[in-house]
């Protein structure tokens, strides 16, 4: 059966509204927002509208949970309601897969396969790590013995992007609960249909009323807004844009809120000419178009070391042609609608910079022609461009890559790390010492060699420059999510 019949036999789309003290509501004046396919361009529901007087209320709910239930919860009985709400995750796979696939336009395969099970082993993994946890003890001689206890930070605002809207926000929340915090989340308003669904979620798996809140709405002068300014918000979680980073930075100021960013990457992907062209291609199609390049770790500048140049853009240009493109419900779609009609004027844009700039279009270059409806836009490959060219500087976070060729290590490292920000590389190469020297020198918060997107969650996550504040996974994520306080005994 098609993929679509299946989703549709099961799944429709959901008007969202607030989830508030363990209960949906509508916002106090009734507004709502559409909520639009990008791969239909059809309106598949509302979405009410909140700001200040929602997240208001949101707060209070939550800051009130923190002296509720939820404090005297033990660290077993987190990780049992956290590992609960995996299981319910999955159990609900199908469905948080189609709701996911018709609010980003993703294939819904891959949202099946890899975005909803990994939101739920976000879950399951910090189930189990707040278990094996430990804290520092030190003998000062016969003086003294200190040693360290871990608290909640408080009452935490998170702000989640759309590209990958359940993983990401799981992969906030999960930390968030297992240090015994509460919550108040906002959605990216283009995605708002998983996020409802999990806080359900989160309350049948016994997460008590006012420890999870969420606020639909918009950014600056609305929801968002209003929790990173709110005084009695204790911490802020982002990942998005800079610049929407910069600006949630000056309205925490004056309240000293501990934050937490991932930010935009321009990733450099460094072939080297001693490296397996086959497995280099492969996975480099994966890190130039998965999720329509709509994810901050893909590595949209390509570097390829002169000899092989030729051959490697023959090869990733055949493969890049034969991708499908369509349809996020066709089983065979590898690249689906990128989010908006406002970003898919951007992407095209950034492309046109490219030709006009005296760049050269090698596959794709525009709009997918067979879709009447949707907001598709072909796999794109740009070469002949200077360094300094916009669509090598600037983040386009769309299908679209360039390709320069290099000749000498030294000068590759330099295009890699001259840029403003700094998240993620990938380096290609099968001398052992040249991968070690090279990684050294790269200036990124996430490094791989001769990989893509392989994470071990116990690892830093997160970026250097403008590419972030901050690191998340393991212990790293609870540093942010918890208050250390030093207890000195006289002895």
């Amino acid at each position: 059966m098609h993929l679509k019949e299946k989703s549709n036999q099961k799944v429709r789309p959901i008007d969202c509204r607030h989830f508030i003290n363990g209960e949906y509501r509508d916002s106090f004046d009734m507004k709502t927002f559409e909520n639009i396919n990008p791969a239909t361009e059809e309106i598949i529901g509302r979405v009410s509208e909140g700001g200040k007087k929602e997240v208001d209320e949101a707060v209070k709910a939550a800051k009130t949970a923190l002296k509720g239930p939820w404090k005297t919860f033990t660290s077993s009985q987190r990780s049992a309601v956290l590992r609960r709400i995996g299981d319910l995750i999955l159990e609900r796979k199908e469905e948080l897969a189609a709701l996911e696939s018709m609010d980003t336009g993703k294939p819904y395969p891959m949202a099946l396969e890899i975005d909803i099970p990994r939101a739920a082993y976000n879950f399951h993994f910090f189930a189990d790590y707040l278990t094996s946890m430990g804290t520092e003890a030190y003998q000062q001689d016969q003086q003294a013995l200190h040693y360290s206890i871990r608290r909640p930070v408080g009452v935490v605002g998170m702000i989640n992007p759309w590209n990958l809207p359940l993983l990401l926000l799981t992969w906030k929340m999960a930390p968030c609960l297992a240090a015994g915090n509460t919550a108040v989340m906002k959605p990216a308003e283009w995605t708002p249909m998983t996020a409802t669904v999990l806080a359900e979620i989160c309350k049948e798996a016994g997460v008590p009323d006012g420890v999870v809140n969420l606020v639909h709405g918009f950014g600056p002068g609305s929801a968002g807004a209003a929790i990173t300014e709110h005084p009695d918000v204790d911490a802020v979680t982002f990942t998005g844009e800079t610049k929407t980073g910069t600006a949630i930075m000056k309205a925490a100021a004056p309240s000293l809120k501990k934050l937490s960013y991932e930010l935009g990457g321009k990733n450099p992907n460094i072939i080297f000419a001693d490296s397996d062209l086959d497995e280099v291609i492969e996975t480099t199609l994966k890190s130039s178009f998965m999720n329509q390049g709509e994810v901050c770790l893909c590595g949209s500048r390509i570097y390829v070391e002169s000899s092989v140049y030729e051959s490697f853009l023959e090869k990733f240009v055949a493969r890049t042609k034969e991708l499908t493109v369509g349809d996020p419900f066709r089983d065979e779609t590898k690249v689906g609608a990128v989010i908006s009609k406002e970003h898919y004027d951007r992407v095209l844009g950034y492309i046109q910079s490219a030709r006009d700039e005296g760049g050269t279009i090698l596959a794709g270059g525009g709009r997918l022609q067979e879709e009447d409806k949707g907001y598709f836009i072909m796999p794109t490959i740009i070469v002949g461009l200077d360094k300094d060219a916009t669509c090598v500087r600037e983040e386009i976070f769309g299908p679209v890559v360039t390709v320069l060729p290099f000749e000498t290590e030294e000068e590759v490292i330099e295009q890699a790390n001259d840029t403003h920000y700094g998240l993620g590389t990938t380096i290609w190469t099968n001398d052992l010492r040249r991968a070690h020297r090279v990684a050294h020198q790269i200036e990124a918060g996430i490094i791989w060699v001769n990989t893509w997107y392989l994470r071990d969650l116990r690892t830093p996550f997160g970026g250097m420059k403008q590419s972030g504040i901050g690191r998340e996974g393991g212990m790293h994520s609870f540093e942010f999510y918890s208050e250390l306080s030093n207890i000195t005994i006289k002895l």
